[in-house]
């Protein structure tokens, strides 16, 4: 048990490093400069960055939810609403490029985030569907 615990906090200190770094890129990225006021976005830029913020921090979330839940059911949905997170914020970094975003080097450390957590993401959803953590 020691070791699923060690597990369920490193993937969720990676998940908060994802959050702050999808927080940091996405603030840079939106025309929006009161981007964090809960307020209806002024471009498709503001709706795909704060998009990216939602997902990453509900990503944390379910994670949160998956280490707390007994039920094996409640935890698979968890962990499949987590692997679509990740893909939606990897879609909304090309949405960005492809509304003209010159500086992708920030895109592609976001990316170089999503595929690290996914790596480790992988490993500990799979503690999970082997019976390791219960």
């Amino acid at each position: 048990m020691e070791g699923s615990t060690f597990n369920s906090q490193g993937i969720y200190r990676k998940s908060l490093a994802l959050r702050d770094l999808s927080e940091a890129v996405a603030s840079y990225f939106s025309y929006n400069r009161d981007f964090f006021a809960l307020r209806r976005y002024g471009s498709f830029r503001d709706d795909i960055s704060k998009s990216i913020v939602v997902d990453a921090t509900l990503i944390a979330k379910e994670i949160e939810h998956v280490t707390k839940s007994q039920s094996n059911t409640v935890r698979m949905k968890s962990l499949s609403f987590i692997q679509v997170m990740t893909q939606n914020i990897l879609a909304y970094c090309n949405g960005l490029e492809k509304d003209g975003v010159k500086e992708k080097e920030y895109l592609n450390l976001l990316r170089k985030e999503i595929k690290t957590f996914r790596s480790s993401f992988k490993k500990w959803r799979k503690s999970f569907q082997n019976g390791l953590e219960d």
